[in-house]
């Protein structure tokens, strides 16, 4: 996993490095570190790559609020912790989509179970590629581009971001599949990405902008799913 710490004082920089050593060790768990002292200095080459960033809100330049936002404009995934001697700063947090806070003074103990956190919700938002065997051609595409797929008359329908693909298949196979990815059936002719649903109605579920409806049958473990999703579990 690719970590990002974005803190002016040195000192606190290499407190959090080392805590997240501590947990490397402790967890066998290996993660790419990066260290900026200037939040401008993530933005001027930032890419969608980094799975958590640790964010200091009090910087010089652009605050950590600033920050955030910024990146949110070009990453939805990336899973924001805030670190911080201000509680207040908590609400505006929820506005750029912050999993988290530390309060300053930071101790070992409290980091590791929030940094825990963090992880779930990375590897939960985490995306992967898969080959779609296509009449006339074999397609690799993201599978964070599909919001769901659709199966009708032996066929599985792929509505993508970048178009419909249709090939043949059953939906046990594909469900198995895709099912690492966050894909979760709200009824038996639909495969939903969580990643794109936006609303969740009485009897239907809205995947991007598409309304789907939902079987009484899917309903609780269709909503299990989004809800463990959303939290990162």
């Amino acid at each position: 996993m690719r970590i990002s710490i974005v803190e002016d004082e040195q000192a606190q920089r290499e407190l959090l490095q080392s805590y997240i050593d501590q947990y490397s060790r402790e967890s066998g768990v290996t993660f790419e570190v990066e260290t900026f002292a200037d939040g401008r200095d993530l933005l001027a080459d930032y890419h969608p790559e980094h799975d958590i960033i640790l964010l200091d809100i009090e910087l010089p330049g652009m605050n950590g609020m600033e920050i955030a936002e910024c990146i949110r404009a070009q990453d939805e995934d990336v899973v924001l912790m805030f670190i911080t001697n201000m509680a207040q700063y908590a609400v505006g947090g929820y506005a750029v989509g912050a999993l988290d806070f530390v309060l300053k003074p930071i101790n070992y103990n409290t980091f590791s179970m929030r940094f825990a956190r963090a992880i779930k919700r990375a590897g939960a938002r985490k995306s992967g590629q898969i080959l779609l065997n296509l009449p006339d051609c074999v397609r690799r595409i993201e599978t964070q581009q599909i919001y769901y797929i659709e199966v009708m008359n032996k066929m599985l329908h792929y509505h993508t971001q970048v178009g419909e693909f249709v090939l043949r298949g059953t939906m046990q196979s594909v469900e198995n599949e895709l099912s690492r990815y966050n894909f979760v059936r709200c009824n038996h002719w639909y495969l939903v990405n969580l990643r794109h649903v936006t609303e969740l109605r009485r009897d239907t579920v809205l995947v991007g902008e598409t309304e789907l409806e939902i079987s009484r049958r899917n309903r609780k473990a269709f909503l299990t799913a989004l809800t463990a999703y959303v939290g990162g579990q």
